[in-house]
């Protein structure tokens, strides 16, 4: 599309751009709307709303913390309680900030979006509010004690900021500074000391990106004995010089710029992107390697080898207790737990774990022994789990369960993609007969599907007689880093195709039929339905594409799009645009090809994905004179809503518009 006749759809507040999605929203809630989708996203919205979750918390000095939303808490509460009282059934929560009441006294749409508080101290906290959802924030002083945010204390106004505490009195702060400190990809690129009473146009420099980095970074550990300040920029999405900050002098922390460091105390964990060889030793990618810190800053570290992946297994976590370092690894997709002991890096099972479900770690206490950790499957309610890394475990709470889940199994095949490699996928359902199924995908980012109980999708989805299939494809992080690396840029086409042969498996295997297979993702997992849709229509009866990419050629110019160049490639670069324009799916709509019948969905206020991108797409495909349907939320930013009850509402949209076009 040379001359693209939809751009005026990226103008995200314009009249004649509003009114095309007041009236597609209408036309979208005429159409799904009745007495049966009231019903769903009511049954939906009791899932997200109900009493019986478990409330999940994390520590912070002798209080146990939770953000918690309900009915009469639609935008929520964050509030504590002690473990004492949390092991009751009725625990006694202090509420902290009401979110609801702060939205009303200042008629602002407020979202929560997270406190940085101070530590060890505990008494101070910087809080995050977002309007209506989106990635940029409005950030305040919060005395924790007072339970007041502070008068004259730090605040910046509305930016995609981080803050991070020095002490009491100074913070370091990466926002939008004016002309110049914001990257291309619409991020910080200066970060700044800012102390108390200081206006912030005084702050002092720390640290610079370039203008084409990603962003600028940094971060402060004040664990007593083992404080360090530190600072760095991405240069691109995957890759970041990093430096640790003393005396005004910046040393640089040399691994490998794709890596991932943390430190805990004396040590530093190094996880592998990418092989590294060191003097004789290749170390292979996916690997987590340790070191003294201070050893290794001055050149004379010696690396440990704590954990090597091999073709069916890999690393998902590492977290820290004080003592102990708590791994968390995958063998094709199933979890496992083992606790290491630093220094010797001996490993040894994780006691008290329930085989057969995927555990998780909820938390853990790097001043302390205690963890969490949350087990559940996907017709399994979650438990949470408390104890001490490497001693024995007690479960605190249970959630209930939102689905009748007799006759429903849970199965794991393997499907052959192009290449002939062995593609994951969980199928859960009355696999009698072939019926209604909802497969769903991301394959980016090295984000991982994993198995996990789903009320909503019990409810809305199992229950009425439907299977629900995760499909594990490359581009994510199930295999490790590696499962990622070989489907980007130019190798992306691996991606639709893994995702396509599962597809294909399921209707080989008489799970279902072509007509009665819908499909569904968002963000990323948008642009694979996209594809999908324009590559591989006739593998699909209906499809649900959410907050997508779906014009490759401009999405770098879109938003934060240009971070994500490393991931998909540079459409102004003609060798680029060569692999990626034939898989964009708005540069490819076809007026011949029958395409299975399509939801967009979107939101107004998502700052990191261009609603753009949806409203062009439907514009398109209306034009071409395919089956589209069109829903863009107000509110919610990138994740679609900005309270429980939008979030059932646009649930209830997928789960009712796939069953009605599947047969169901």
């Amino acid at each position: 599309m040379a001359d693209d006749p939809y751009l005026w759809l990226e103008d995200i507040t314009g009249d004649d751009a509003l009114d095309w999605v007041r009236k597609h929203n209408d036309a979208t809630v005429a159409a799904l709307g009745g007495d049966r989708f009231d019903e769903l996203r009511d049954q939906v919205l009791e899932v997200l709303d109900t009493d019986a979750r478990i409330p999940y918390v994390g520590r912070r000095g002798e209080y146990l913390y939770n953000f918690w939303r309900d009915e009469a808490n639609p935008r929520g509460i964050w509030r504590r309680t002690t473990l004492e009282s949390y092991r009751t059934d009725e625990p006694d929560w202090e509420v902290i900030i009401d979110l609801d009441e702060l939205a009303r006294a200042e008629d602002e749409n407020w979202v929560w979006a997270g406190p940085e508080v101070i530590e060890p101290e505990h008494t101070l906290a910087l809080i995050s509010l977002s309007r209506g959802g989106a990635d940029a924030t409005v950030v305040r002083e919060f005395d924790m004690r007072t339970k007041e945010f502070v008068a004259g204390g730090f605040e910046l106004p509305e930016a995609k900021s981080s803050v991070t505490w020095e002490d009491e009195n100074t913070v370091l702060v990466c926002t939008d500074f004016g002309d110049g400190s914001m990257t291309e990809s619409g991020y910080p690129r200066i970060a700044k000391r800012w102390r108390r009473g200081e206006p912030l146009e005084n702050a002092e420099t720390v640290f610079e990106a370039e203008p084409t980095d990603i962003r600028v970074i940094a971060s402060v550990d004040r664990t007593p004995g083992f404080e360090h300040t530190r600072v760095g920029r991405y240069t691109d999405f995957y890759n970041k010089l990093r430096y640790e900050v003393r005396d005004g002098e910046l040393t640089l922390i040399d691994v490998p710029t794709d890596a991932t460091t943390s430190t805990h105390r004396e040590w530093m964990l190094i996880s592998l992107r990418d092989d590294w060889q060191v003097g004789d030793v290749t170390y292979p990618a996916g690997s987590l390697l340790a070191t003294q810190f201070e050893d290794f800053l001055s050149g004379t570290g010696e690396l440990a080898t704590i954990y090597e992946p091999d073709e069916h297994s890999c690393l998902s976590e590492a977290s820290w207790t004080k003592d102990k370092l708590v791994l968390v690894t995958r063998r094709d997709v199933a979890s496992h737990i083992e606790i290491v002991t630093p220094g010797t890096w001996d490993r040894v099972d994780a006691p008290g774990i329930p085989v057969g479900d995927e555990t998780v770690v909820v938390d853990t206490d790097p001043l302390g022994d205690e963890i969490f950790y949350d087990s559940s499957g996907f017709t399994t309610p979650s438990r949470l789990l408390h104890g001490t890394a490497g001693g024995s475990l007690q479960k605190l709470k249970s959630a209930p369960a939102f689905f009748d889940a007799d006759g429903i199994d849970t199965a794991q095949y393997f499907a052959t993609s192009a290449d002939g490699t062995a593609i994951p996928y969980y199928v859960v359902g009355q696999r009698s007969t072939p019926s209604p199924t909802y497969l769903y995908g991301y394959g980016g980012f090295q984000n991982s599907l994993t198995p996990g109980y789903s009320g909503g999708v019990g409810r809305a989805w199992l229950a009425r007689g439907g299977t629900f299939v995760s499909a594990n494809i490359r581009g994510g992080g199930e295999y490790g880093p590696r499962w990622h690396t070989q489907a980007m840029r130019e190798n992306r086409h691996l991606v639709y195709e893994d995702f396509a042969a599962v597809a294909a498996d399921l209707v080989r295997r008489g799970i279902t039929t072509v007509e009665q297979l819908g499909a569904a993702g968002g963000s990323n997992g948008g642009l694979l339905m996209g594809v999908m849709l324009t590559q591989y229509p006739e593998l699909f009866g209906a499809l649900v594409c959410s907050v997508p990419l779906l014009d490759m050629k401009r999405y770098h110019l879109l938003l934060a799009g240009a971070s994500w160049v490393a991931e998909y490639g540079d459409p102004d670069d003609p060798a680029d645009w060569e692999f990626i324009s034939k898989y964009s799916p708005y540069q490819n709509i076809s007026d011949d090809r029958r395409y299975p019948p399509i939801l967009i969905t979107t939101s107004t206020r998502d700052d990191r994905v261009h609603p753009g991108h949806a409203r062009k797409m439907t514009a398109a495909l209306e034009a071409a004179g395919h089956d589209v349907t069109y829903y863009e939320n107000i509110e919610g930013g990138h994740g679609g809503a900005a309270d429980n009850k939008q979030a059932a509402f646009k649930a209830a949209l997928t789960y009712e518009f796939l069953w009605r076009k599947l047969g169901g």
